[in-house]
């Protein structure tokens, strides 16, 4: 008879245990992070890109991080925050500035954006600290390992959760993540990796969940319906009883885990929630997908997926397992582009590529693992002071598309119009009502563009820092970078094209935003 997480951790818990209770960090590979970008539905949405295009600062500490945060400019400049070393509770302290609304005893991402966390070196560890993501937006964590987070005992954080998100949270990627408990709920626990109260469009990617009574879940309540859609792909779920993930009312695509040793139930759609499976290797578990401790029926749409050793429980008034012969009771349709590996290579290449400190290896997307060029490690700085540079500076040639267009935006600050960005004249000009935003140039149909170019306004050159270029059809990111000027991508045919401003050293002011085929 399997028994439940608590009483199934390996003499390898006791090597963690015995690491963290020493101080002692265990010898890792160097990691960075990789160039390439999110996946997943974190890509929907404007896309996530964290501090791209921001300063780089080092941490080994939590009240280090809290303190790279506050000395931004403002909660919206961009940074990304290299980790090395154990941060604890009793090294994370509440700091206090313009770029920053933390709390002790937690790492505090609340009312901010465009973060990158990454750890780096010999390794990150979040020993008995969760990180916890609040009114929040463009959020990157990536080569992190959280252990033993606690809501009951000694010491307590983040309610428990490893990594937690709620209250207005949208575009997270987490990538490459090793997050740890040792035990369920009566041993102190609660989630991995849980969403709630409006948390959308987050991607879990190339991590591991382990020794769990609860891997996570996408909603709070059978009434707490507004999150989502999630994805997660090329994880592996490892000793985990149930929740992997519980989905209420929510939408994920679920593609490529390894799930070993699910000991009471898996994947768990009710309340509405719909999960699109496909090519998953399930082993030596329970109820790996259905709706379960409930009479709110979820759904869901399967592929693929290799079912090694899996029990199934009879239906109930509560229980409703998909197996043993799972079918599809509903469709899902993705909006973004992916690669599936076969179900059978799906146990080798999750093990070659999930975790932290992994070398940040993934798929090609035929069962081989690569590791993307690493980026984002070159010579932190203490404070983000870097000036961003222009990327381009030659203007490009032929029909200015914009003259005779639509535009709107994000918003306008007093006596600037959006209209002014694609009326000819460099002496008008369009600037946010804060220091970032953004600013679109509309057809009434579909029309082709590969170049923009954006003029500052005079007295404000350089004002403009980091910066991404949308499909605002779409969503999609076209490019990214720092600095006004000519900028050049992929051809593309749309409706409307997005320049949004994520970092300014002073007031945004466009003069120009031209447009050419």
């Amino acid at each position: 008879m399997r028994k439940p997480v608590a009483l199934r951790l390996s003499a390898a818990l006791g090597t963690l245990a015995l690491a963290a209770a020493t101080g002692v960090v265990l010898s890792m590979p160097t990691a960075s992070a990789a160039s390439a970008g999110a996946t997943g539905y974190a890509t929907q949405n404007g896309g996530t890109t964290g501090g791209a295009g921001g300063t780089t600062v080092k941490a080994t500490t939590g009240t280090q991080i809290h303190e790279a945060l506050c000395g931004r400019a403002s909660t919206s400049t961009p940074i990304t925050i290299q980790v090395e070393g154990t941060v604890t509770v009793g090294n994370t302290a509440k700091v206090s500035g313009a770029g920053c609304n933390t709390a002790a005893g937690v790492i505090e991402l609340k009312g901010i954006s465009n973060v990158t966390l990454v750890g780096v070196g010999s390794g990150a560890v979040f020993d008995q600290i969760g990180i916890h993501i609040r009114q929040s937006s463009n959020i990157i964590v990536q080569n992190v390992t959280v252990q033993n987070v606690k809501k009951s005992g000694s010491p307590t954080s983040n309610g428990g959760d490893a990594i937690g998100m709620e209250s207005d949270v949208h575009n997270v990627w987490v990538d490459h993540a090793t997050l740890i408990a040792s035990g369920g709920e009566s041993e102190g626990y609660d989630g991995l990796f849980d969403m709630k109260d409006s948390t959308q469009y987050v991607t879990l990617s190339y991590s591991i969940l382990r020794n769990s009574g609860r891997g996570g879940l996408v909603g709070s309540s059978d009434s707490d319906l507004a999150n989502g859609p999630v994805t997660f792909h090329h994880n592996r779920y490892e000793n985990i009883d149930s929740r992997t993930p519980l989905l209420r009312g929510a939408t994920a695509h679920i593609y490529n885990n390894y799930y070993v040793s699910l000991n009471e139930s898996g994947i768990n759609p009710r309340a509405g929630g719909k999960a699109k499976v496909d090519n998953n290797y399930f082993k030596d578990s329970k109820d790996v997908l259905g709706t379960f401790y409930t009479d709110l029926p979820g759904y869901w749409q399967v592929s693929g997926n290799i079912f090694d050793n899996v029990t199934w429980s009879e239906p109930g008034e509560d229980n409703n397992p998909a197996g043993p012969n799972p079918t599809s009771n509903t469709t899902v349709g993705i909006p973004y582009a992916y690669s599936l590996d076969a179900a059978t290579c799906v146990p080798s290449i999750v093990t070659a590529t999930a975790g932290a400190n992994n070398g940040l290896k993934v798929s090609d997307g035929n069962c081989a693992a690569t590791t993307p060029t690493a980026s984002a490690t070159s010579n932190p700085t203490s404070t983000a002071t870097a000036t961003p540079t222009a990327t381009a500076t030659s203007t490009p040639g032929g029909t200015n598309l914009s003259i005779g267009a639509d535009a709107d935006g994000s918003s306008k600050a007093s006596g600037t119009s959006y209209g002014n960005v694609r009326d000819g004249d460099t002496s008008t000009y369009w600037s946010p009502a804060g220091s970032t935003g953004s600013i679109s140039i509309k057809w009434g149909s579909a029309t082709t563009v590969s170049k923009i170019n954006i003029r500052e306004a005079s007295g404000a050159t350089g004002n403009i820092g980091s910066w991404r270029v949308l499909n605002a059809d779409t969503g999609a990111v076209l490019t990214s970078g720092s600095g006004a000027g000519a900028i050049s991508f992929t051809s593309t045919s749309l409706k409307k094209v997005t320049f949004e401003i994520t970092g300014s050293t002073a007031t945004p002011r466009v003069a120009e935003f031209e447009t050419y085929a």
